[in-house]
């Protein structure tokens, strides 16, 4: 599918409420398919990522229930799971795949995970190596560091990993086979990387010991079923805020956004160049602060975005290099080698698919150098089949100085499947 997106003639103004987390709605449903007893999880986001953790969590025995507004989970505890008569396929989906093998590790059972041609190419071997030192057998290409592979856990062992790279997916896994070790099981990061795995555990229970960049987990701990309530995801509404902030005249507020403090780089970004940007109606749901946020048009400056701020706006970068494109000066963003290993190599495919549209930027070994304020021309550009690089490529369309069509956006679905709609509610607005 491609979407052409018009230059906004007159301004952008409403009321969205954001789509449910999806790094949050993910961990609901796998925790919840351990925990003991029956959860109800409201605010899960239906997109294309999340459904496939349901999917495989169904293939492994457990019955989920899809209501109007909820997601019904009758958990069968941390050993209640079965063994899966067909191939595990996580579809597009990272998070399924990393978080998923660190539960089949803790199983007494054989498990074959697959995903789509881009699960192909990403490196999953800095979860299946940890998972090996814990004494999970996982087999698979390239000595199981790329999809597919199998995996059959069971008698694991705890360790304390010191990882090299700051990642929530890595964390999680080895947490989520910590529960199965009769040991304590520790991962240090070089900086603090999510914590929704953390904060959810303890939403179900679990007694999870926290300092500034160390995680740990008892094993043997139960979970027991709750309701878990998902804030909007503040990825998603990063897209709208770069919106409102680059398109004149615009007024755009953005309800129930997730406001835990390891994702909200954004708004430090925002802040920090100048957007006007107000944030009311602070509160908690499911254990994770949440705000309203307002985004009025303003000028903006350039900064330099690096070191601990990556890891906590890692996939905002495709919008927030759209955000400097419109701002005086120039903005660089480096330690951000993380980006070539997501749906795609997200360096180069937002450099080259920008600088089609008129940006003036280069790429750099480990982010990119963008020099605003550059006029936006239309034009096509290709998605890669990567949810956000196609909603990033969508907002260049809202300025620009003749239509921009967006090719094979149907991978927008994975993250937020109603963004084109909201987008088009805020202009009509």
């Amino acid at each position: 599918m491609n979407e052409v997106v018009k230059p906004v003639e007159k301004k952008l103004k409403g009321t969205v409420t954001i789509p449910g987390d999806k790094s949050i709605s993910h961990r609901a449903v796998l925790f919840a398919s351990l925990a003991e007893g029956e959860s109800i999880i409201t605010g899960f986001l239906r997109g294309d990522d999340c459904l496939s953790t349901i999917a495989c969590m169904r293939k492994l025995g457990i019955q989920i229930d899809e209501e109007d507004d909820r997601i019904v989970v009758k958990g069968k505890g941390l050993n209640g799971l079965t063994e899966p008569s067909e191939v595990l396929d996580v579809g597009n989906s990272g998070t399924t795949i990393r978080l998923l093998s660190g539960v089949l590790a803790g199983q007494n059972f054989s498990s074959v995970v697959v995903g789509d041609d881009s699960i192909a190419k990403r490196p999953m071997g800095r979860v299946t190596g940890p998972l090996k030192m814990m004494n999970a057998s996982v087999d698979g290409r390239k000595n199981a560091e790329y999809t597919p592979f199998q995996l059959r856990g069971g008698n694991l062992k705890g360790i304390h990993y010191i990882s090299p790279v700051a990642s929530a997916q890595v964390k999680s896994a080895i947490l989520l086979a910590g529960l199965y070790t009769p040991e304590e099981t520790k991962v240090t990061e070089p900086s603090k990387s999510r914590d929704h795995t953390e904060r959810m555990l303890e939403s179900f229970g679990v007694d999870v010991s926290v300092t500034d960049y160390s995680a740990a987990v008892k094993g043997g701990q139960q979970l027991k079923g709750t309701s878990i309530e998902v804030p909007g995801d503040i990825s998603s509404a990063t897209f709208l805020l770069v919106a409102g902030a680059i398109v004149p005249g615009s007024e755009i507020t953005l309800e129930n956004v997730g406001m835990n403090p390891t994702r909200t780089g954004i708004i430090d970004v925002l802040h920090r160049m100048g957007a006007d940007l107000s944030i009311d109606n602070e509160r908690k749901l499911g254990g994770e602060p949440t705000a309203d946020l307002t985004i009025r048009y303003s000028n903006l400056s350039a900064m330099t975005i690096d070191g601990d701020l990556i890891p906590r706006l890692i996939d905002e970068i495709p919008a927030i290099a759209v955000l400097a494109s419109q701002a005086q000066g120039t903005t660089v963003i480096r330690d951000a080698q993380e980006l070539k290993v997501k749906e795609t190599n997200r360096i180069d495919t937002v450099v080259q698919q920008l600088v089609k549209l008129g940006v003036d930027m280069e790429a750099t070994e480990d982010g990119m150098i963008i020099h605003g304020k550059s006029t936006i021309q239309g034009g096509t550009v290709q998605s890669y089949h990567d949810h956000r690089i196609g909603m990033a490529m969508a907002l260049c369309g809202l300025i620009a100085s003749s239509p921009v069509r967006v090719e094979d956006t149907d991978a927008i679905a994975v993250s937020y499947p109603t963004f084109f709609q909201d987008l088009n509610t805020l202009t009509e607005g």
